[in-house]
């Protein structure tokens, strides 16, 4: 695997794939960030950061079927590697003990 450190839009990126599943390609993890997140963000920059994490060996893609809807163009469909799903769990880890280490204490945050 190549570099297991992620950035915030990579974790995103990755997230979104593995909670799309067996439905994950470039538009449908644009809408699905835009949904969940509220983040607008453009299919090249989605489509770089998928070839990025490949690359990483995060994901994986392979070619689906065509479809009528897309004039037989055919979706590359991308899915979590093993490496990929142990960074997410040590991402997930981190950011867990980071936040239970916050003092339990009555914060008067004033707006």
């Amino acid at each position: 695997m190549k570099g297991s450190h992620l950035g915030e839009l990579e974790e995103l990126v990755l997230l979104t794939v593995g909670s799309l599943y067996d439905e994950a390609y470039g538009v449908a993890v644009m809408d699905e960030i835009k949904e969940q997140a509220g983040r607008d963000m453009n299919i090249s920059a989605v489509h770089a950061v998928l070839r990025r994490l490949e690359e990483k060996g995060l994901l994986k893609s392979q070619m689906g079927g065509s479809t009528n809807e897309r004039g037989g163009r055919r979706k590359r469909l991308f899915t979590l590697t093993k490496a990929g799903k142990e960074v997410l769990d040590e991402s997930i880890a981190l950011r867990t003990s980071l936040y239970q280490r916050i003092p339990n204490i009555n914060y008067n945050f004033s707006s």
